[in-house]
């Protein structure tokens, strides 16, 4: 057999494509979009809907969400961004608002523009962005509303300073670092400005300092 199992990567689609047998048209993926990515408080969902919103906000959203990359945004010729999501709502019933953490591991990764895979466990981002669905009325909660998030920017190299080993961190322990928080308009100035190697002036402040609440 000639021919190689290389990568199968995904092409930008437009929801009009049909599911069709025998040359007849069955359905549409817009159909199956529709059906299966509904839900988008869902801790899965969310966090796919949360990379979305930043790639809007650094104006790279044209192509397509690259699955086990070791980054979730590549900007060109700028900086690599990874992108964690967290919400006071959950999909199912709850007594009480769920606890804010967000994981920070260190991992191993796959590259997926070399294939090539490294075992070695780092964080590989210059950039991290916190998002926060801040909103706690289930009434009213519209993850498509993008006042409804909040967003938090640090860079990489301030984790890896302070939480070198640390595997997920609550939001006062985030704001103990002084990240840059930010709505949906400030948030492409805020990444960019981080990934500068002085882009953070500001001291992180002691582990158990006192955190400025999330909002609402």
């Amino acid at each position: 057999m000639t021919e190689t199992l290389g990568s199968v990567p995904p092409r930008r689609r437009t929801g009009d494509e049909p599911l069709h047998w025998e040359g007849a048209a069955k359905g549409r993926l817009l159909g199956f979009w529709g059906w299966a990515y509904s839900g988008l408080a869902g801790n899965t969902l969310r966090g796919a809907l949360a990379e979305y919103i930043v790639a809007l906000a650094l104006e790279a959203a044209d192509g397509t969400r690259v699955d086990w990359d070791s980054v979730d945004i590549r900007l060109p010729g700028g900086p690599l961004v990874e992108v964690k999501s967290a919400a006071y709502l959950q999909e199912w019933s709850q007594s009480e608002p769920s606890g804010i953490s967000f994981s920070i591991a260190p991992a191993g990764g796959w590259d997926a523009t070399t294939g090539e895979v490294d075992a070695a466990r780092l964080r590989r981002a210059d950039v991290y962005v916190f998002c926060l669905l801040h909103h706690r009325d289930k009434r009213t909660l519209d993850p498509l509303d993008l006042a409804q998030w909040t967003f938090y920017v640090l860079p990489t190299h301030v984790l890896d300073r302070y939480r070198p080993d640390q595997r997920t961190v609550t939001l006062s322990s985030l704001l103990s670092l002084a990240p840059v928080r930010t709505g949906f308009p400030g948030l492409r100035g805020a990444v960019l400005e981080s990934a500068r190697p002085d882009g953070v002036g500001r001291t992180p402040q002691t582990q158990g300092a006192e955190a400025v609440g999330a909002g609402g």
